[in-house]
């Protein structure tokens, strides 16, 4: 008397094969599970082989030394050290190792003096006169070197006007008057890096490329 009613079953929808979906996406490959993915990340903190690492490293530390050294010869701006590199920074040691300065003569002046004050304290039978020659002796000392300072500022104010004209996009690099000022005292052929240009040999003046 009733009829059964047939239970409709909802069908599923047919999934596609990953490799069909892969393929779709342009992937090519199966998407990785999370712990390959971690895996993959791993890198080892140190390596196999640590003393062949170190012989590896310390090469390397020779290798950039050995051509920074000879960098502080030919002026090479590639392997310079920090300090030193940068066209603002050439133009101001090839300004300063074209001149003759009164600072360059500092440094010997100054081993004069100490040979001098050391002589003085030898002087005991004659204390006044010991008094009185370390005195004089550090007058002049700091006379010098006052007039060594005052080499420097004006120097710089000249340079500093010649890296403007040269220059006029550039920032001139914070602690350039103390980077010239050390190079002034220092005897030429002391300098480092060493000097590029002779005496008389001024770099050209005036905005580049004009």
């Amino acid at each position: 008397m009733f009829s059964r009613k047939k239970s409709e079953t909802p069908q599923s929808p047919v999934q596609e094969p990953s490799s069909h979906r892969d393929a779709a996406t342009g992937k090519g490959h199966a998407t990785p599970t999370r712990r390959e993915a971690e895996a993959a990340r791993r890198r080892p903190l140190v390596p196999a082989d640590r003393k062949e690492a170190k012989r590896q490293a310390k090469l390397r530390r020779d290798a950039a030394y050995q051509r920074q050294q000879e960098a502080l010869v030919t002026g090479d701006e590639r392997f310079l050290p920090i300090r030193d590199k940068g066209r603002v920074r050439r133009y101001a040691r090839d300004w300063v190792d074209a001149r003759w300065s009164f600072s360059e003569f500092i440094l010997p002046v100054m081993l004069l003096f100490f040979v001098a004050m050391v002589g003085a304290s030898f002087l005991q039978n004659s204390p006044e006169l010991a008094t009185s020659l370390v005195t004089v002796i550090s007058v002049v000392f700091y006379g010098f070197f006052a007039i060594s300072v005052v080499e420097g500022l004006i120097v710089w104010g000249r340079l500093r006007k010649r890296i403007q004209e040269r220059f006029p996009g550039d920032k001139i690099p914070r602690g350039t008057w103390f980077y010239v000022y050390s190079r002034m005292v220092m005897a030429r052929r002391w300098r480092s890096p060493r000097p590029q240009v002779d005496r008389g040999q001024f770099p050209p003046v005036g905005a580049r490329g004009h």
